[in-house]
């Protein structure tokens, strides 16, 4: 209808019709301000919210270094456990370093199973350099970032293991394989009491372990990296010895002309490695990295050192890291004859040496192509979940899966940290809450995937059944 009728209608008044799109408005954006906060996930608020909660509590508990609080962790971690119906069973190997070790029974137990490995400690802190106090877990309402330390490395990855979990057991989800859950000590001061005793135990061996996941690295991209190797461990001390002499007086040999020679040959072959990283034409895990980490010289006095004395003898520390494809020989070589040569008055000494080969010989590594089934699971679990997989890598540093890939286990590194910035061990570490709460359905849809793969496994208990 026209005219003056057609502009109030009795079925529908001009004031009450723009009162009901002022709340058709506020509905939109109330339910678009709740999909932002929990934006990239398929969570609830109320999950989202419960699940970043539990993290904030496991991060406050002071697990680091030198002195860490693994009893508190390890209750808190066994209520959950409990909570989620898995077993549990602390193990300690070494006297006050409990290991947790949870089990979700598969449905066909002969077939080997999936270990999920993380661990409690932290590395210490300095909380006058960090914005917020380190184990507070502070969440900045503005960003989302939760700043703590080991947010990033890695009590994230333990607590998205249990909450992925948490969601497969609700979504009534039985896995085939057995799933292991292991919550280790030590891992930042070399992992030989923790991780390290486990794959060595008879544990172990009863588990039937077929594949590992453990800790990788943040991206500051959009892809997550995986670690299918790392580089091993050779902390190495250079000796320089010779005649003690005046601090005026002018002569060849001395101890520290001969340390100051190996250092320079050593900042030589760092520049070069160094170099090849910087042109982009190897990664940081492919090359062999030296850096140093302690000088010692000097004839102590009460004032600092005696001034017109030279020593009789000078030190370096040096930590160097090595990838799996190394040639070690030859590396081992250049430190006998070139950095520190006993024509020099020059001694070496390892004082920690981790192979770069597994124990069958071959080098530590975990093929990661189409070769290896769990490598094409692991890529397909995370495009499923709406991720992306960046190129395989070397792990620069160590982890607890060195453990396992000696003994052919296969192993990945694996944090889904995307759009974060690398700040483990650093001040101010933090992690966005909505990356890690993407991180658990990440993680649910690869448990879900490995728990699930039978291979070529013969299905004995179903066809018992039937």
């Amino acid at each position: 209808m026209g005219g003056r009728n057609g502009l109030s209608s009795p079925c529908l008044p001009r004031l009450p019709f723009l009162l009901f799109l002022l709340l058709l408005s506020v509905a939109v954006l109330t339910v678009a301000a709740s999909e932002n906060e929990n934006k990239g996930s398929s969570l609830s608020a109320s999950e989202a919210e419960a699940a970043v909660s539990r993290f904030r509590e496991y991060l406050r508990i002071n697990t680091s270094q030198p002195d860490p609080d693994y009893d508190a962790a390890v209750r808190f971690l066994r209520a959950q456990a409990d909570d989620l119906g898995l077993e549990s069973d602390v193990l300690e190997f070494v006297s006050g370093k409990p290991l947790l070790l949870l089990r979700w029974v598969g449905r066909i137990p002969s077939l080997p199973a999936l270990l999920l490995n993380s661990h409690t400690d932290v590395v210490p802190t300095e909380p006058l350099k960090w914005a917020h106090p380190p184990f507070s877990a502070a969440l900045d309402p503005a960003t989302g970032n939760l700043y703590a330390r080991g947010s990033q490395d890695m009590k994230c990855v333990g607590l998205q293991y249990l909450e992925a979990i948490r969601r497969l057991r609700a979504a009534g989800f039985a896995p085939d394989r057995t799933i292991y859950l292991s919550f280790v000590p030590d891992e930042e001061i070399g992992g030989n009491d923790g991780a390290g005793r486990l794959a060595a135990s008879e544990k172990f061996q009863e588990m039937k372990v077929g594949v590992e996941l453990d800790e990788g690295l943040a991206s500051p991209g959009e892809e997550y990296r995986v670690f299918y190797g790392e580089r091993s461990p050779w902390w190495l001390v250079i000796k320089a010895r010779g005649a003690p002499g005046h601090g005026a007086k002018l002569y060849d040999g001395s101890a520290m002309e001969n340390l100051m020679k190996s250092v320079e040959a050593v900042r030589r072959f760092r520049a070069a490695q160094f170099d090849l990283v910087k042109a982009g034409m190897k990664a940081e895990g492919e090359v062999v990295s030296v850096n140093l980490v302690y000088l010692k010289a000097g004839t102590p006095s009460p004032t600092g050192f005696v001034m017109n004395l030279q020593p009789s003898e000078a030190e370096v520390g040096l930590d160097i890291r090595v990838p799996p494809n190394a040639n070690t020989e030859a590396l081992e070589r250049r430190i006998a004859e070139e950095w520190a040569p006993s024509s020099r008055n020059l001694t070496f000494e390892f004082k920690h040496k981790v192979s770069v080969h597994d124990m069958f010989g071959k080098p530590a590594i975990t093929p990661a192509d189409n070769s290896n089934p769990w490598w094409m699971l692991l890529e397909e679990a995370v495009k499923k979940a709406n991720g992306k997989l960046g190129k395989p890598e070397i792990f620069p540093a160590s982890t607890d899966a060195r453990f396992f890939r000696e003994r052919g286990i296969p192993a990945f590194g694996f944090s889904p940290m995307a759009n974060t910035p690398i700040l483990l061990h650093d001040h101010n570490e933090f992690l966005n809450k909505h990356e890690y709460l993407k991180g658990i359905e990440i993680y649910e849809s690869i448990i879900k995937a490995f728990a699930s793969y039978k291979g070529d496994a013969k299905d004995e208990e179903s066809r018992a059944e039937l």
